[in-house]
């Protein structure tokens, strides 16, 4: 039995797993387990230039590194004697509020 050969029963018989083993559906499988693999034969040997260039290039690793965190932001020192609200902002750290706008009579 020839490589090819080999090659196409192996396809032949994943696609019969895939299908639940099927009763009857030999030669459609034969038959699509042919074209996968002289497709497969017919394809480029090199991989895409993005891959090959990615594992050319030893030590760096092929995807870009995750971003990494920033750490919070200090709680805001308060000084002794200064009540801190529940939440943990203090009130210096308020934004001023906009003054608010005369009601439509």
């Amino acid at each position: 039995m020839s490589t090819d050969d080999k090659r196409i029963r192996e396809f032949a018989y994943q696609i019969w797993e895939s299908e639940g083993r099927p009763d009857g559906q030999e030669h459609r499988h034969w038959e699509m387990a042919r074209k996968l693999a002289e497709a497969e034969a017919l394809a480029p040997s090199k991989p895409p230039r993005a891959i090959r260039a990615a594992s050319a290039k030893p030590g760096k690793p092929a995807t870009k590194p995750k971003a990494v965190a920033k750490p919070a932001a200090a709680a805001p020192v308060v000084p002794p004697g200064e009540k801190v609200p529940p939440g943990g902002k203090s009130s210096a750290a308020k934004k001023p509020r906009a003054p608010r706008k005369p009601a439509a009579s």
